[in-house]
């Protein structure tokens, strides 16, 4: 299928028509950082990296775009583009489909968005456990629009700290990059009581690396 260049954007073969729709916005977006080539190729490569696991067609352009942003926002980023006002966070774990998951979105709740966040798989499932999302909700995580994504350079690139979770060597190393290894048990596929153990783990790691932020932060007096 063959879209016409009615926006401005070279007429290109998408799988979906929609996807081009959403070059076009992100071009937009990124306008004076990020030529449309650079946005029509990271549309397209999110797309294909995304479409081999996704359980759910349905949601597959809506999830598109959002990678796609994502990473374009960690390429600048890394690239020095756009600046950040945070620290930056990704969690990493095979499947991304639990340990990282509940890592990221504690992360975001407990920092009260003072942290931004990221979460990726070696080998991403096709969606979050459902025990997983269950122990989330209980700790009232909301995931219920986040799917797994795959492990990307960009995303690594952009991090400050790099968490892994039972990843293995799948995660790039970068000499400028801090790496923490977290040693927890995977609750994909785990009893409910088991889930919670975890969950409440990543809990207890997770404070204890918002606390290392806060003695970082500069005081607002000094």
């Amino acid at each position: 299928m063959t879209i016409s260049s009615d926006r401005g954007l070279p007429g290109l073969a998408y799988p979906e028509a929609s996807l081009h729709d959403i070059a076009v916005e992100l071009t937009t977006s990124y306008e004076g950082v990020f030529n449309a080539e650079t946005v029509q190729r990271y549309v397209l490569e999110s797309y294909t990296a995304l479409v081999r696991t996704s359980s759910v067609k349905s949601h597959l352009v809506t999830q598109t775009a959002r990678f796609a942003k994502e990473r374009l926002t960690a390429l600048a980023q890394a690239q020095g583009s756009l600046m950040k006002d945070r620290p930056e966070v990704l969690f990493v774990c095979e499947h991304n489909a639990g340990r990282s998951q509940l890592a990221a979105a504690l992360t975001a709740k407990l920092s009260k968005g003072s942290v931004h966040v990221r979460s990726a798989g070696s080998l991403p499932r096709s969606e979050i456990d459902p025990v997983v999302r269950t122990v989330a909700d209980e700790f009232g995580l909301d995931l219920s629009t986040e799917f797994p994504k795959p492990l990307t350079d960009d995303i690594v690139q952009a991090a400050d700290v790099v968490i892994t979770m039972g990843c293995g060597d799948a995660c790039p190393i970068y000499p400028s990059k801090r790496y923490i290894d977290w040693d927890l048990d995977d609750p994909s596929g785990a009893s409910l009581e088991q889930a919670r153990r975890i969950r409440d783990q990543i809990a207890m790691q997770v404070e204890a690396l918002l606390a290392e932020f806060a003695e970082r932060q500069p005081s607002a007096d000094r």
